[in-house]
């Protein structure tokens, strides 16, 4: 797992790290005195105080004090979220369109900010994991395309193993990253980073890449497209081989 923390970071350093992390899918928990606002449903508005932020990859975002449980104020999954200068404070927005809410956080004083890169690796002691869903790929290619030929798993690059590698029914390299569960921007970060390398190895062929999941956020969906990457829903075999159903959450969206 990847960590950086920045203590009391001026804004601007505190900026950059925020825009990379937004942008990578990475993990952000972020401590200071801050104002909420919040409009959509209903408005409220949060005057300062010392909170804690958290904001995950797939949009979540959670605003804490120091009592009680439940944050004080929150934005569910599929979000966007973004970082900018305003009027001298460092601002963490979050908005969705449908329905249309927005969530700001000023900070007016940071005392630290740290961004995580991380992978649950306790997917893999899973019954229906990322293992079961290789082999079902392996035992039927056409699941991921009519015409696709896996040619090697955990194949190695410069930016780490591939889950699966092969090529289409026209011969072109093809990418494909394995999730057993919905997944966030991250993943998408994480199949381009392959992409790229298998292209510096495979210049003149036009590289493809593949997320294979049971399905994604919104934000995801719309980086696979602007990145010109692709997207297959499919759930690995449960114990008796069945695929595993999405979630409701994730078959509504």
């Amino acid at each position: 797992m990847s960590v950086t923390t920045l203590h009391r970071p001026a804004h601007r350093d505190a900026l950059s790290l925020l825009e990379t992390a937004f942008e990578e899918g990475r993990m952000v928990t972020a401590f200071g005195r801050c104002t909420v606002d919040y409009d959509g449903r209903a408005s409220s508005d949060l005057g300062p105080g010392d909170r804690l932020v958290v904001c995950k990859p797939d949009g979540t975002v959670l605003v804490h004090t120091d009592e009680n449980r439940e944050p004080v104020n929150w934005q569910p999954p599929g979000c966007t979220q973004y970082a900018s200068l305003r009027d001298g404070r460092l601002r963490i927005r979050s908005e969705r369109s449908s329905p249309a809410e927005r969530l700001d956080v000023d900070f007016r004083r940071l005392e630290q900010l740290t961004v995580y890169e991380i992978q649950d690796r306790s997917d893999l002691a899973l019954t229906g994991s990322e293992e079961d869903l290789r082999s079902r790929i392996l035992d039927e290619p056409e699941l991921v395309e009519p015409g696709f030929q896996p040619t090697a798993t955990e194949r190695e690059t410069a930016a780490g193993p591939v889950d699966v590698f092969g090529a289409d029914a026209d011969g072109r390299p093809v990418v494909v990253e394995l999730k057993r569960r919905r997944v966030g921007p991250s993943a998408a970060s994480q199949l381009r980073r392959y992409v790229e390398a298998i292209d510096e190895e495979f210049p003149e062929e036009g590289v493809r890449g593949i997320l294979v999941a049971p399905s994604v956020t919104d934000r995801t969906a719309a980086l696979l497209d602007e990145q010109g990457l692709e997207f297959v829903a499919l759930s690995p075999p449960d114990g008796d081989g069945a695929a595993v159903e999405p979630d409701t959450d994730d078959a509504a969206e």
